[in-house]
């Protein structure tokens, strides 16, 4: 039986050594040249490296053993379509326009666990650099309700004290979120995806409601945390978030980088000015939120 594009897609995303956009590379050559996944994962190592450009720890790893990995991974897909997450390569159709709008270089497959539809829905994000101060913590809290009692829903992160101060918003208002994820479904939320990502949501609910929330990761579903992962979490938040407010941005940082990115996209952009440099992202024309 021919394996299916979705399958060989989370094959590939599933191999150590091959991120996102290696995934799409691979799928767009194999377009191109009218090559099957089964054609594919018969190559030499060598092939995967100069035609595919892949590294050559991911090259051994897709050469040893192919049937036992395609066995492997039906059973992963299996477990992911009966808990109802959804496979997106950057290469289908239905990848989220609203990230491709802004990026450029998008995540090439992301995990998606819970009420898709608000990926159509306006969408709101508050960031601010490392290590906030307490009263910047605030403000990123209250410009989180402004956002949620204007109906907008928010996109956050779970994990840094800067994501968590706005990600408990929605909760207490019982409105929708989406939560971006800095490591694998099944690590953030358990192995039955019922635990919720933010530790704080337990004072209002016992578990993950993937009615009303939507968790989205682009790492493999049980990979763990490793330092860059921020980097593509935060811009994911961003790139999902149709409006973006930040509190404090770092010069040269990620955030800053994030900025730019969306008022290059024409999204509409506020910056407090209790941060030192936002006169440098006014002038790009972002808004000032004023202390």
């Amino acid at each position: 039986m021919a394996l299916p594009r979705r399958t060989f897609a989370l094959l590939l995303a599933m191999t150590p050594g091959i991120g996102g956009r290696s995934v799409t590379r691979v799928l767009a050559r194999n377009d191109l040249l009218n090559r099957t996944p089964e054609e594919f994962l018969k190559l030499s190592p060598e092939a995967f490296v100069e035609e595919y450009r892949l590294g050559k720890k991911a090259a051994a790893i897709l050469a040893l053993e192919p049937d036992e990995r395609i066995r492997n991974t039906y059973e992963i897909e299996s477990k992911l379509s009966a808990l109802k997450v959804t496979l997106v390569s950057s290469a289908d159709a239905h990848y989220p326009a609203v990230v491709e709008e802004m990026d450029s270089d998008p995540p090439g497959i992301l995990f998606m666990y819970g009420n898709t539809r608000l990926l159509e829905a306006n969408t709101f994000c508050v960031l601010s650099s490392r290590n906030s101060r307490p009263a910047d913590l605030d403000l990123i809290e209250k410009l989180a309700e402004d956002g949620v009692l204007r109906s907008e829903v928010l996109v956050s992160g779970h994990h840094r004290p800067e994501y968590r101060r706005s990600a408990i918003v929605p909760l207490r208002w019982g409105s929708p979120r989406i939560l971006c994820l800095d490591r694998g479904l099944f690590t953030a939320l358990g192995p039955e995806l019922q635990n919720d990502a933010s530790h704080e949501s337990t004072l209002w609910r016992e578990r993950f409601d993937p009615k009303t929330d939507l968790v989205v990761s682009p790492f493999r579903p049980e990979a763990g945390f490793v330092g860059i992962n921020n980097q593509v979490r935060d811009r994911l938040i961003g790139c999902l978030s149709r409006r973006l407010a930040f509190v404090q941005v770092a010069e040269g940082g990620n955030m800053q980088r994030i900025a730019k990115m969306a008022l290059k996209a024409g999204r509409k952009v506020e910056v407090s000015d209790r941060s030192p440099n936002y006169r440098a992202l006014v002038n790009l024309g972002a808004t000032v939120i004023a202390d």
